[in-house]
């Protein structure tokens, strides 16, 4: 029988038909500008906690929800369209690190409401629909290279053990309200097939279909990812996900970005998402790309009809945000695009045979 969907997932899908939609920008950038000290990451919620907690963001859904629930609302003021929830790390696996991963949940369901509450103000302050973004993020742990240089075949982290994390993350973003699940900073792809193989049986516990996003990062200029992919080869990798939308986020600015967004679009069977970081980081690990010129740098994606849906990683704001919904509004989204028969497979690179 086929699984019902949410409303907002039609309504997603319509708009993307006729814009270039905007997601907001990074979560990080903006609680760091709080001067949060490790009292504020503990609030009432972790006052017992046993490790520290200083810098475990995802930590602020349940000890800082008005500081994390406030940020989404000037993104959403600063023209996004969707709002990615603080859940980057909100895995048991991550969390581990902290002491926290019997929370992993709870920082999901909180993620998820904080974001669709945000979005619920402005609807009622404004009109506009709004739409929450799942995040599951990668992890601190890959699957297909060792941490130890001495044992090419060691692993810290197996298959199943990261399916399982992904699957109880995925399902509390989808019982905390997402409207579609973002599966985001791929470095590795078979983190990121535990994390597809997840989220299906997440969706299918729920009974309810949402759109499911994946977006890769980029580690350096040679166009790979961390474990060795080019875009090309990863878009096949994850084809049979059948994603809402296939990106790139995160590691590089947007002039960086320029020819594998390019690439990406050339053979991407789905909608083409990008999300850079405000340029390169500087020496002091900030980061100094220009509002207007980010906006400037991805308005002519959009004017070559490149990408569907846009926004910031690490070192936008909403002022960034701001510069590209402007830059996008008006402008038509990239095209359905759909790859000519033949076979195509992937391991660091893609190879196809033509019909």
């Amino acid at each position: 029988m086929p699984l019902a969907q949410r409303p907002s997932a039609a309504a997603l899908a319509a708009d993307a038909e006729t814009r270039v939609l905007v997601l907001d920008g990074a979560m990080g950038t903006m609680l760091q500008a709080h001067d949060l000290r490790e009292k504020d990451f503990r609030g009432t919620a972790f006052a017992d906690a046993s490790a520290d907690l200083a810098g475990n963001n995802d930590a602020l859904n349940l000890s800082q929800p008005d500081i994390v629930r406030q940020i989404h609302l000037d993104y959403l003021r600063a023209g996004a369209d969707i709002l990615k929830t603080n859940t980057f790390s909100s895995t048991n696996i991550a969390q581990s690190d902290y002491g926290l991963q019997e929370a992993a949940g709870d920082l999901n369901r909180a993620g998820a409401r904080l974001a669709q509450e945000a979005v619920a103000a402005h609807t009622k302050a404004t009109g506009k629909t709004s739409y929450v973004a799942g995040v599951i993020g990668p992890t601190n742990r890959t699957a297909s290279i060792s941490p130890d240089v001495n044992d090419p075949g060691s692993r810290n982290v197996t298959f199943d053990e990261l399916s399982n994390c992904y699957r109880e993350a995925a399902i509390a973003l989808i019982e905390g309200g997402s409207d579609l699940l973002l599966i985001e900073t791929v470095f590795d792809t078979l983190n990121a097939k535990a994390a597809i193989f997840a989220v299906e049986e997440a969706i299918l516990d729920a009974g309810v279909r949402l759109p499911v996003m994946i977006s890769a990062t980029i580690t350096d200029l040679s166009g790979r990812t961390l474990s060795g992919q080019t875009v090309e080869a990863f878009a096949i990798s994850v084809r049979h996900a059948s994603p809402f939308a296939l990106g790139l986020n995160c590691a590089l600015g947007p002039a960086e970005l320029d020819r594998f967004v390019a690439d990406l679009s050339a053979v991407a069977e789905a909608r083409v998402s990008v999300h850079p970081n405000a340029g390169l980081p500087n020496e002091f690990g900030g980061y100094d790309e220009a509002p207007d010129t980010m906006g400037a740098a991805i308005a002519t994606w959009a004017d070559k009809a490149l990408v569907n849906i846009v926004g910031g990683c690490c070192g936008t704001t909403p002022a960034h945000i701001c510069a590209i919904a402007d830059a996008v509004a008006g402008k038509a989204p990239r095209p359905a695009f759909r790859a000519s028969p033949g076979l195509r497979l992937s391991g660091l690179e893609p190879f196809e045979i033509a019909a």
